[in-house]
């Protein structure tokens, strides 16, 4: 049996926590990463809509989603400052709320198929849908925290707040 004064132990409990310490710095990183790749593709989504509104409000009417017009606009504004916050991290956990219901929206109006294949466990056509990336990146957002390269991390800090986001 090893004993904690055994150097095999000891170079693992070493080596185990320089990974730990390596990865708690890459938690910033990589949620900035998340967050501006999708939240750039999700507001030039969004501004395309905007550009040619005509386009979503004319696949909500073929869809049968009640209020087409409303609709689109609503979505178009989501991913367009959804999309720009999310980048930008400022109000990060409150945008990832309207992000998310807007892509459960987007699976159960446009991804039926993917859904009842996901309830038989044939998740192959849920995680290919449109919505899949963006959704996962608006749960790990709201879940995780912007990560310390964003505006709320600032403005934490200007405003002499302890910063609470994926346990910095």
């Amino acid at each position: 049996m090893f004993s904690p004064n055994h150097p095999l132990v000891r170079l693992i409990d070493f080596l185990y926590a320089l990974l730990t310490t390596i990865g708690n710095h890459l938690q910033s990183i990589v949620l900035f990463g998340i967050r501006f790749i999708w939240g750039i593709q999700l507001m030039q989504a969004g501004v395309g809509k905007l550009l040619h509104i005509e386009t979503p409000i004319g696949y909500f009417t073929d869809l049968g989603i009640p209020f087409p017009v409303e609709n689109a606009w609503l979505v178009a504004f989501t991913e367009t400052f959804g999309g720009l916050f999310l980048a930008l991290g400022l109000l990060t956990r409150l945008t990832a709320i309207p992000l998310i219901i807007n892509f459960i929206v987007a699976y159960i109006t446009t991804e039926q198929d993917a859904l009842k294949k996901l309830l038989s466990l044939n998740t192959d056509d849920f995680f290919a849908a449109a919505p899949f990336l963006f959704l996962f990146a608006a749960i790990i957002v709201l879940a995780f925290g912007p990560g310390a390269y964003s505006l709320d991390y600032l403005l934490a800090r200007w405003r002499g707040r302890e910063w609470k986001s994926a346990g910095i």
